[in-house]
């Protein structure tokens, strides 16, 4: 029978160093509009002021809630800009922020990476021309 040997655990300091206390920047940006929907709602935005009914016909598969929490969170981060022009009528209508149109770039050489790297995908501009005829 091998006898085990105990250690002592150190003890450790529930605070983090001021380092760690800050979020990697690409890993924040990447929070702000990397998921599933809200690069496609970028870039439909990119195009033209739209409201919440044409940004659901025209992406494909997005359910209700989803498109409705995104354009929230795109909100709140300051990445579009919701305007409602008729309270009664419930007329809104969302467009880019300047926040927003500077995600673009960004976008286009994601795009291009993607088109470089990947197979049967389209540019930002082909899915465009196919749901926005």
């Amino acid at each position: 029978m091998h006898s085990q040997e105990v250690t002592k655990r150190l003890l450790v300091k529930k605070s983090a160093p001021p380092l760690f206390n800050h979020q990697c920047s690409v890993i924040a940006t990447l929070k702000l509009f990397a998921s599933k929907w809200k690069p496609c709602i970028i870039c439909y935005l990119a195009e033209r002021p739209m409201r919440y009914n044409d940004l659901h016909r025209i992406i494909p598969n997005i359910s209700r809630k989803i498109l409705s929490e995104h354009l929230r969170d795109l909100e709140r981060d300051d990445v579009i800009i919701r305007v409602q022009h008729d309270h009664k009528l419930q007329k809104v209508e969302y467009t880019l922020s300047d926040r927003g149109k500077s995600l673009l770039p960004l976008l286009e050489q994601l795009q291009d990476w993607g088109m470089a790297n990947l197979d049967d995908v389209l540019s930002i501009k082909e899915m465009l021309e196919l749901t926005l005829d």
